[in-house]
């Protein structure tokens, strides 16, 4: 399964439903762009080593950018930027998701459900 930013900062803030989420999924990736996103989100030195010791203890898989997830989420953003307010983040999340046949988890379904393309695990904190 692929994992969306915003799972890990529930998990952070003590969601139970996040971290049984990420303890029963035995395969975790993420694209690159979510290891950025959580490391841009730390607020100092000490909390970008948890982020990064909370990756790493976890076993997550970091998934390149390739050619084809660019396409793709060119593609996302071309179709659906104006109707749905999709971003170039979000649009190479779901496009690493498609690639590489991976569900998204995450908890904001608004940013994905218009894709149909793509395999949804909706957290509802």
């Amino acid at each position: 399964m692929l994992f969306d930013t915003d799972i890990f900062i529930w998990a952070q803030r003590g969601n139970l439903k996040a971290a049984k989420l990420i303890n029963l999924t035995s395969e975790r990736f993420i694209s690159l762009i979510t290891y950025m996103e959580f490391i841009e989100g730390a607020k100092d030195k000490k909390q970008l080593q948890l982020n990064q010791s909370f990756l790493k203890s976890l076993n997550f898989q970091t998934l390149p950018l390739t050619q084809n997830i660019g396409h793709r989420a060119a593609i996302y953003v071309e179709q659906f930027a104006l109707s749905h307010s999709m971003r170039s983040a979000d649009a190479l999340i779901a496009a690493t998701a498609c690639e590489h046949q991976l569900p998204l988890a995450t908890a904001n379904a608004k940013h994905y459900r218009h894709l149909s393309d793509l395999t949804l695990q909706i957290l509802k904190p």
